[in-house]
């Protein structure tokens, strides 16, 4: 009995591996997957995190040429509009008062001369020659701002085309004593100025150096478009100032182009600003090229992991059926395909114990062949083993619940147990299973089967061979009583269901 329970449990151990073989497997494949998703992705944030640190360097850097020479230039603006105050000015020759105009003047081949304007707009004192041209420029907007504004300090125009040249124009206020507008001292940055120090930039064809006033003006872009040069990013709908704040990155699409690019804000040090952009496609070509590779070998792995990881499966799987197999056959009756008395036995053993522990009934039916031996003796043992096919098949049909077990017990002796299955029900179905091989046989050989049934609900210190002992007494019962027919076991004492 012990050895048919060892080898029931023998084959689930294989079943329950195959099952963890694939779930952990699987589980592998997704923690390692998702560890390496994880490792890529902490690689590109450390390719932007290179790439934006390198734009703001670069911006930084931009920013602080840019500014240092507005400063420079605005200092010889200061001087100018401050000199304009001396009296000794209206009483010395033009030479001299460009002398003591023009002496600590910044000078550069990207600046353009300093002028001076009155407080009509007309150009008085031009730096490049004694003798300045008739013009005024009265409705120019660096005039107009410093004439209504007093306090508007150095104020840088909108890109233009100023004196032959592309130049942004610098401009400070002249006032008197008083505070009273005496005119305007301006000069110019050239875009050559621009154009020079973005080409000692090392750049690819692509990447982006934008200058903009703190009005966000676009005054210098690279690569360079005059239609972009002096468009205001404020008029843009679509485009959100917080996007670019100072000190901070931006990635997605520009607002000047289609492109996606990270971008970089250097700081508000100066009157302009420079953002610098590189392209996403850029940034982060050498880690797609590494994530492809890596994502490569490990799609690899991860195939050649659940490759095997199926093929032993399946092998598994094959040793499980094939042990099933052997233990179907070792439990099987090879004569009428019921359950053999090995297998009866434990099935009996476990459903006792279960019975037990639930309080409910167990039902044993005891069928035996009637005059089997003489049939036997006379027809032959071909003849017999059919009769024995015959009933196992008519209990077969008779016995279909799933914890039903119907076996062969010995010889021409079958048992039928039948858990949680009263006395009556029991002798329902025993009287089906007689009244079926009863049909079955044919005139000539007619054959019948006894029954004997005992039901019972075990109770703690009994032994399942009690209800075997009292099924059989019941058999004995019905063949001694004429055969072909059931008897119901009745034991009071040991809580027998009659």
């Amino acid at each position: 009995m012990l050895s048919g329970w060892r080898e029931v449990m023998a084959r689930r151990p294989w079943r329950i591996s195959a099952k963890l073989l694939i779930i952990s497997s699987v589980v592998t494949v997704i923690g390692f997957s998702a560890i390496c998703v994880n490792v890529m992705l902490d690689m590109r944030r450390g390719e932007e995190a290179l790439a934006r640190q390198t734009l703001e360097n670069l911006a930084t850097t931009i920013e602080s040429d840019i500014s240092r020479n507005i400063e420079i230039y605005d200092l010889s603006l200061k001087a100018v509009a401050s000199n304009m105050l001396l009296p000794e000015l209206a009483t010395v020759s033009t030479p001299v008062r460009h002398l003591i105009l023009f002496d600590h003047a910044t000078t550069a081949r990207h600046f353009g001369a300093i002028q001076v304007y009155d407080a009509e707009g007309r150009l008085t004192i031009d730096a490049s020659t004694l003798d300045p041209p008739s013009e005024n420029r009265a409705d120019e907007d660096y005039f107009t701002v410093h004439r209504d504004n007093p306090g508007a300090g150095l104020f840088i125009s909108r890109p233009m085309l100023f004196r032959g040249a592309y130049s942004i124009v610098l401009s400070r206020r002249i006032s008197d004593t008083d505070g009273g507008f005496m005119g305007v001292v301006t000069g110019s940055i050239r875009f050559s100025y621009f154009h020079e120090l973005f080409e000692r930039l090392s750049l690819d064809p692509e990447d982006t150096i934008t200058v903009l006033k703190r009005d966000r003006t676009i005054m210098m872009r690279r690569p360079f478009d005059l239609d972009v040069i002096g468009r205001n990013l404020n008029e843009r709908q679509s485009w959100k100032a917080d996007n670019l704040r100072a000190g901070s990155s931006y990635s997605g699409q520009g607002p000047v182009d289609p492109t996606p690019r990270l971008y970089a804000r250097s700081g508000d040090g100066g009157p302009l600003f420079v953002v610098a952009g590189k392209p996403l496609s850029a940034v982060f070509e050498l880690w797609r090229k590494e994530a492809y590779r890596i994502g490569a070998v490990v799609l690899a792995l991860i195939v050649f992991m659940l490759a095997s990881t199926l093929v032993l499966a399946r092998e598994i799987g094959r040793r499980a059926e094939a042990e099933r197999k052997l233990e179907e056959l070792a439990t099987t009756d090879a004569l009428t395909g019921l359950k053999n008395r090995r297998k009866f036995d434990t099935v009996i053993d476990v459903e006792w114990r279960r019975a037990m522990r639930q309080k409910t009934p167990v039902a044993l039916l005891m069928i035996d062949a009637d005059h089997f031996k003489a049939y036997n003796d006379t027809f032959g043992h071909q003849a017999g083993d059919q009769v024995l096919v015959g009933i196992a098949i008519c209990i077969s049909d008779s016995v279909r619940r799933a914890g039903d077990c119907a076996a062969r017990y010995g010889g021409e002796e079958f048992a039928v147990l039948l858990p949680d299955t009263s006395a009556t029900e029991a002798f329902k179905i025993a009287e089906t299973i007689r009244l079926k091989v009863q049909g079955w046989s044919d005139d000539q050989a007619t054959s019948t089967v006894s029954c004997g049934i005992a039901s019972l609900v075990p109770a703690a210190g009994m032994d399942w061979t009690i209800l075997v002992a009292a099924a059989d007494k019941a058999l004995y019962a019905a063949k001694a009583g004429g055969r072909n027919q059931s008897v119901v076991a009745s034991l009071p004492k040991l809580s027998l269901v009659a």
